[in-house]
Parts: structure tokens; C-alpha cells; sequence
């Protein structure tokens, strides 16, 4: 039988190689597009991304093969971390556990192995949105769920599926900071890489975005 190692690496080179990134637009042509605009070039919380940052076109090898680092926090725990998880083509097993700890399911107390292509997903959008100059932590606020903690949401109304992937280790809610839903979600989406739920919320720190491994879908909530 094959070792959770070999299908961490064998899964990470697989997605490596079939994630479509979006075509990379000249930094310095969108701070010009933005300066016509009277707006500065410094980046702020109203970033607004060069009209074509969502379009997967071409893959771009170098984006892909660099070192992965994923800064995230789980603002149910106050937990923080910059974790270099992936090197020269490699998953770096301890710092995949713990990436698979934070992702945890923080009311239920219980873990399991998170798939890498998850991983690879919100890393991606973390460092794709970085090359425009908005580095922000990926809040993280649901990874693993236990079936009670799923059961328990949907009893108090709370958006979740009875077959939920976040029971598999499959799916998150995140949001990045200075970025809405339609932003977040557009970028997520253009990977084609699973399911894509845009949650739109009002207050101070809007909504969120679902990204799973499952099939590639879209859906409002």
C-alpha cells in the first residue's frame, strides 16, 4: 500500500503540472493603468486588479516550480504561521503536518490529512494576488470539519452541506484582506481547480470564499 508520503508527492507533482495560472500582467503597466486613474501606486485595501488578472490562459512554469510558503491565521484560534511547505518539487512532510494541524477543526479538537491540491490552491491565490503587491495573511476560518461540527452548523443555519468536503479535508472558507469576495472568488475560480462558493456578507470584513477539490462548480450564499 502506497505511504501517505508517496501520495503527497505523487498528488502534489500531478496538480503541479495541470494547474493553469492566469497570464501574468506587467506590474509596472498596472500601477500606470491605476495612475490614470488618479489613484496611487501604492497598493491599499481597494486594490482593484488589472482588468485581465482573472483570465487562465498559459501556464506559467515559473510560478509554480518556486518554493511554496503559505502564511495563514485562524482567527478562531489567534493561531499565525509563515509555513514553507513545498521545495524543489518536494512536499516538506513536517511542515505539511503542520499546515494539516492549523487547518484543523478548531471546536472539535480533531485533525486529519488536508489534500495537497487544497493547499496548492490557497497558496496559489496568496501569491499570485502578492506579485501585485498585496501580501496578506490567508485567513482561514473553517478547514476540517468532524461530521458533528458540520451537523452542529447546519442546525443553527449556518451555510453547510450535509456531504460537506470540509469532512474529507478537502475544502476552506478563507478570505484575504483588501480583497471582496468577487475578487478573491474570481482568482480562485480561474484555477480550475474545484468548486468555488462566493458568500457575500456585510460589516467590516465582508463575507468569505469556498474553494474544495471537488468538482468544478460555482455557487452564491
Amino acid at each position: 500500500m502506497a505511504s501517505r508520503r508517496d501520495f503527497l508527492h505523487q498528488s502534489l507533482r500531478l496538480s503541479a503540472l495541470g494547474l493553469v495560472a492566469v497570464p501574468l500582467v506587467d506590474a509596472h503597466a498596472a500601477r500606470t493603468r491605476g495612475a490614470d486613474r488618479d489613484q496611487s501606486d501604492a497598493p491599499s485595501t481597494d486594490m482593484e486588479p488589472p482588468p485581465d488578472l482573472f483570465d487562465a490562459q498559459v501556464v506559467d512554469m515559473d510560478f509554480w516550480v518556486k518554493p511554496r510558503t503559505l502564511s495563514v491565521v485562524r482567527p478562531q484560534s489567534g493561531e499565525r504561521a509563515s509555513v514553507l511547505y513545498w521545495k524543489d518539487g518536494d512536499v516538506i512532510d513536517s511542515a505539511y503536518q503542520e499546515l494539516c494541524h492549523i487547518l484543523r477543526d478548531v471546536n472539535g479538537k480533531a485533525s486529519i490529512p488536508i489534500d495537497p491540491k487544497l493547499l496548492e490552491t490557497l497558496w496559489a491565490s496568496q501569491a499570485f494576488v502578492a506579485r501585485y503587491g498585496l501580501e496578506r495573511p490567508l485567513e482561514i476560518l473553517s478547514g476540517y470539519r468532524t461530521p458533528a461540527s458540520n451537523h452542529r452548523l447546519i442546525e443553527q443555519g449556518v451555510p453547510a452541506a450535509r456531504q460537506s468536503l470540509h469532512m474529507s479535508g478537502k475544502a476552506a472558507d478563507v478570505r484575504i484582506a483588501g480583497l471582496t469576495e468577487e475578487v478573491l472568488g474570481g482568482l480562485v475560480k480561474s484555477f480550475r481547480k474545484g468548486g468555488v462558493g462566493f458568500y457575500y456578507r456585510s460589516g467590516p470584513k465582508g463575507g468569505w470564499i469556498h474553494t474544495d477539490t471537488g468538482l468544478n462548480r460555482t455557487w452564491k450564499g
